[in-house]
């Protein structure tokens, strides 16, 4: 039986690349060894880590200005770090709380200096994208912080505040490499790699050269943006086998049409999915439908306990990982870029049986 993963994270990588990686599993190249073997000091590593820098800048047509990391600790690190690097000046920051991401940063901000919390949509279980207008961001602060597309419960931001001037930070783990974005409009992004980039163990982090050396002097080195700059994110030995698996996706979309037709691709998956849910009188989609993610797709029954039978059938169909996140319940479709439209088809096809007979 053909298997479909609708995993959250981890979650499905392209057919192509895994083929890839299996034949060169165990010798990369005229190398003689398996790129888990290789010196991250070697001129074999090198190519590959400046390989996968590149194409990464081809497929985000990132500027010049702006470097582009390869760190570990997952955004949960990120949570830490970008306070550490940025609420230098002011010593505070906008963070926007929009699910439980936005509060786990929050919550670390506030370690470190002041927060302030513009919009929240925790008064309808985030099921929506507060509003944010310019008057909201004109108090003296550092950054203002928002998550992009909430895993979870499955909204997103069709639009970016107007923050005065003020940089943006992004947690863009589950939407990065998604949708076509304009890399300036930030000061800086940050992603984990488990979803549209690569296995877990990477984190991508592209930040605008103003912002990179800011920390303080007494700041761990593993904690410095500008240490990662300086020694090209190999201070200390990288997530190599990660960031080799990373640049075989980038170099993969590339061959595919690049973001635009990765964007258009994941429209067109989501469409049919919520096409089907708005039609259903079983199913009901949990996220306001101006803020619906066309990464995480989240809905439920009504019934807690047929919400249970659902996923446990789900799996008989080869739908795997279909259910919702602990803290929510429900049921969560997360249609990733390496998800094919067969998978959504086949779900759509095991929904409509599972209504008929509910």
């Amino acid at each position: 039986m053909k298997i479909y993963n609708f995993s959250a994270g981890p979650a499905c990588l392209p057919k192509a690349v895994l083929r890839q990686a299996r034949r060169e599993l165990m010798f990369y190249g005229e190398s003689g060894m398996s790129v888990m073997e290789m010196s991250h000091r070697s001129a074999d590593y090198e190519e590959i880590h400046e390989k996968a820098k590149a194409d990464l800048r081809k497929l985000l047509s990132i500027p010049d200005n702006y470097h582009v990391l390869f760190i570990q600790g997952g955004a949960s690190m990120q949570f830490s770090m970008v306070p550490v690097n940025l609420m230098t000046e002011h010593r505070r920051a906008y963070y926007v709380k929009t699910g439980e991401f936005a509060k786990k940063a929050l919550a670390e901000a506030k370690k470190l200096g002041g927060v302030m919390v513009p919009a929240s949509s925790e008064d309808r279980a985030f099921a929506y994208i507060p509003e944010l207008k310019k008057e909201m961001f004109t108090e003296p602060a550092d950054y203002v912080h928002i998550t992009q597309n909430n895993t979870i419960y499955g909204t997103r931001y069709t639009k970016l505040p107007d923050t005065g001037g003020l940089p943006i930070v992004t947690d863009m783990s589950s939407n990065i490499l998604s949708e076509k974005i304009n890399v300036s409009d930030y000061g800086l992004i940050y992603a984990g790699a488990q979803k549209n980039i690569g296995p877990a163990g990477v984190t991508v982090v592209i930040i605008r050269e103003d912002l990179a050396g800011k920390a303080p002097e007494n700041t761990p080195s593993m904690l410095d943006y500008g240490v990662y700059v300086k020694n090209d994110s190999m201070y200390n030995t990288p997530p190599t086998y990660g960031i080799y698996i990373s640049g075989l996706v980038f170099s993969h979309l590339l061959k595919n049409g690049g973001i635009e037709a990765m964007q258009a691709y994941n429209e067109k998956k989501a469409a049919l999915l919520y096409d089907y849910l708005d039609s259903s009188s079983l199913y009901k989609a949990t996220a306001d439908k101006k803020d619906r993610s066309i990464m995480n797709i989240t809905f439920v029954t009504g019934d807690a306990a047929l919400d249970k039978r659902f996923v446990a059938e789900a799996k008989t169909y080869g739908i795997v990982n279909i259910k919702g996140h602990r803290s929510v319940g429900g049921m969560r479709a997360s249609i990733y870029n390496a998800m094919p439209v067969e998978g959504i088809k086949k779900l759509i096809e095991f929904m409509k049986d599972f209504e008929r007979k509910a």
